[in-house]
């Protein structure tokens, strides 16, 4: 089992305290996000997850338990995403230099191959017009080039609730797939760069095809890259709940929905400023949920060694 800490909201730069509480406890308990009733036990012991991958802005929290998951025998890598993006679209994150600087000692720290790089997702803007993407992705690019391999890019999905807070910030945005043009010669632009500086690029979940220009499509939770690590063989197959145009293996996440306290007025999992707020502070590093208490579930208190359902 791959544990995915987590696509839906940042648990190294807001729930380290929690997830090393759970880890040192052995398991924890999610809700379904389309049905609270419904809990799952996540076992966390090393001998029922074959890894961890961290999704973050800032991982510095998280940063001195590591030694603590070596010492369990956890394998993990992360999804680091620097972006360098205006406070008009990125209002809480740490400035890029800082998250660059924290980048740079977490892969001295683990190992660069264990450190991936996420310019994503690519947003065009006012204030972020191709140019200007170009420009950031480049500066990123030379600072990373000794710490990373990988560099990953995706392109802004527009859902609804995304464009509601878009036009709410009073941001102009326009879709680049709908623009060829643009969308080759910006791909272009980044390629050079990533192989400027040697990195691999790939993108996340996209359909367009970028292969003609040294691009291809990557997995987030990526079994070949376990492989290449830890020798490790993983025997799940695609993750059938995520989209058609993801490539990543099966995994489990366990985080919650609007948790997240970065401020980016684009993301499609912290739609709702005011609720991630309230959440937060329902947080308890003490509970067997990552928001809420555990009052009515004290008899699950002793770890297990498989994963289980209430219902």
């Amino acid at each position: 089992m791959i544990v995915s800490v987590s696509r839906r909201t940042d648990i190294p730069a807001f729930y380290s305290e929690w997830f090393m509480n759970r880890v040192n406890a052995g398991f924890l308990l999610t809700r379904n996000p389309f049905n609270h009733n419904q809990v799952k036990r996540i076992s966390l012991l090393p001998q029922d997850v074959d890894a961890f991958v961290f999704w973050t802005r800032n991982p510095s929290k998280l940063i001195p338990h590591l030694p603590k998951l070596d010492q369990l025998g956890h394998r993990y890598y992360f999804q680091f995403t620097i972006t360098g993006y205006t406070r008009e679209l990125e209002s809480s994150t740490l400035h890029p230099l800082k998250a660059i600087d924290v980048f740079k000692r977490l892969s001295q720290t683990i190992g660069k191959e264990k450190v991936i790089w996420r310019y994503d997702p690519i947003m065009i803007t006012e204030v972020t017009p191709v140019e200007e993407h170009i420009r950031l992705f480049g500066k990123i690019a030379k600072e990373l080039s000794t710490y990373t391999d990988n560099v990953v890019i995706s392109f802004a999905d527009f859902y609804g609730k995304t464009e509601r807070n878009l036009q709410k910030a009073n941001i102009q945005y326009q879709d680049i797939l709908q623009y060829p043009e643009d969308l080759q010669r910006l791909c272009r632009k980044l390629s050079e760069i990533a192989s400027q500086y040697g990195l691999s690029i790939t993108t996340c979940s996209e359909g367009v095809e970028l292969s003609h220009l040294g691009i291809g499509k990557g997995k987030c939770i990526d079994d070949n890259l376990l492989n290449s690590i830890f020798g490790i063989s993983i025997k799940d197959g695609k993750d059938k709940n995520q989209r058609l145009e993801c490539g990543c293996v099966k995994s489990v996440d366990i985080g919650v929905y609007n948790t997240c306290l970065h401020g980016c007025v684009y993301c499609y999992a912290t739609y709702n400023k005011g609720q991630a707020n309230n959440n937060f502070k329902k947080h308890d590093p003490s509970s067997l949920f990552l928001v809420g208490d555990s009052k009515g579930f004290e008899h699950f208190n002793e770890p297990i060694e498989i994963q289980t359902s209430l219902f």
